[in-house]
């Protein structure tokens, strides 16, 4: 492209959409962005940097329920003042809360990326891309690559693989299908957050943290800023068109290893019930799961309390889903070889004190718990 391309950032007020709307303007990447969401930035809880990102003058807001097919289309009309259409589109939207029907699933996720795909076909975009998951099969000893045999263990993977299908199946279409595993970093919520939410807990009741199964188990891990530079790099490029790449970082991240550094960052204990006792817990995994959560939600609302935070988006809940003992562990071989070069190869303390300090400086998360 001779002159920097247009963009049009889908699902840009969540976690990972707000991060690359930041990198692309810190670095003025693009002509214009148009973020579109159904959540408006005022009520996104965006930090002042990511905030000061979509005040920019190349940013524009646009507010559309993406599931909606008149909505949808409404969302990729061309900029108001300049006509242009648009040359990537990046889909970071999709229905991810958690004890969701399938119905619920299917309408947020597979209707609303055909949507998007439809709409991108119409107005001729460059290239689309499409946010997919890691969890596309378990495996302890082998990263798995991007063609390996797939077997989803998430309802969000199902319905991230029907879309990959649905792509893949259309001809003359330019798109790149990334798959993230375990995204961590500043705006975090859903990904490592509950986990250090759980230790900073157990600092709280001065207890040992005991998780289920060991520490072996594997839990892939990537950076957001690896995410956004790694999406744009392979949305510029021809050599990424109609390919599948694992965004993933070298850590080969365990259970034990993130566990090690919460425990480092809060001074607590873990132990492991270990694979026999915790495949006990299979035979009613829905009990274990609401104890396990009311043991921590009632702490943490008292926490929160004690330090004056009346509203906050963050929660210790964890869903059936992220007990499962399935290893989430990728191959990164592939984007290596495209030339993509990581900003952060392995979990760090600093980096896990960022997530932190970040919801601290915003009153989000309760001071007492890290000083």
């Amino acid at each position: 492209m001779s002159e920097k391309p247009t963009v049009l950032l889908l699902g840009g007020c969540g976690f990972i959409g707000r991060n690359l709307l930041t990198y692309l303007v810190d670095n003025n990447l693009s002509a214009e962005i148009r973020v579109v969401d159904k959540t408006p930035p005022q009520m996104a809880w965006l930090n002042a940097k990511q905030s000061k990102a979509f005040e920019n003058e190349k940013v524009d807001f646009c507010s559309a329920n993406l599931i909606n097919a008149n909505s949808c289309k409404n969302a990729f009309v061309p900029h108001p003042t300049t006509g242009r259409s648009w040359d990537i589109i990046i889909n970071c939207a999709a229905e991810t809360r958690p004890n969701q029907t399938d119905a619920v699933y299917k309408e947020g996720i597979l209707k609303l990326s055909m949507n998007c795909i439809n709409e991108s076909v119409n107005v001729q975009a460059k290239r689309y891309i499409e946010l997919s998951s890691g969890c596309i099969n378990s495996s302890e000893k082998t990263p798995l690559r991007e063609d390996c045999k797939t077997d989803p263990w998430t309802a969000v993977a199902k319905q991230k693989l029907k879309v990959e299908k649905e792509l893949q199946s259309m001809e003359n279409f330019s798109y790149t299908i990334v798959r993230l595993p375990i995204v961590y970093g500043i705006g975090d919520k859903r990904y490592l957050m509950p986990r250090i939410i759980i230790a900073a807990i157990y600092k709280h009741l001065n207890e040992v943290m005991k998780l289920l199964w060991n520490d072996a188990m594997r839990l892939a891990t990537v950076h957001v800023d690896d995410v956004c530079a790694a999406i744009w790099q392979l949305a510029l490029s021809e050599k990424a068109n109609r390919e599948i790449y694992n965004i993933v970082d070298d850590a080969e991240s365990t259970q034990g290893s993130i566990s090690d550094i919460l425990g480092d960052i809060f001074s607590i204990n873990i132990d492991y019930f270990g694979i026999v006792m915790s495949n006990l817990t299979k035979l009613s995994l829905s009990d274990t799961v609401s104890e396990i959560n009311d043991k921590h939600m009632e702490p943490w609302a008292e926490i929160c309390q004690q330090n004056g935070l009346s509203n906050t988006p963050l929660t210790p809940y964890l869903d059936e889903e992220q007990l499962y003992h399935k290893h989430l562990n990728l191959d990164n071989s592939k984007l290596k070889e495209f030339g993509y070069q990581l900003k952060h190869p392995k979990v760090t303390n600093e980096l896990v004190k960022a997530i932190i300090d970040d919801y601290v400086e915003q009153k989000l998360f309760p001071k007492s718990l890290v000083f």
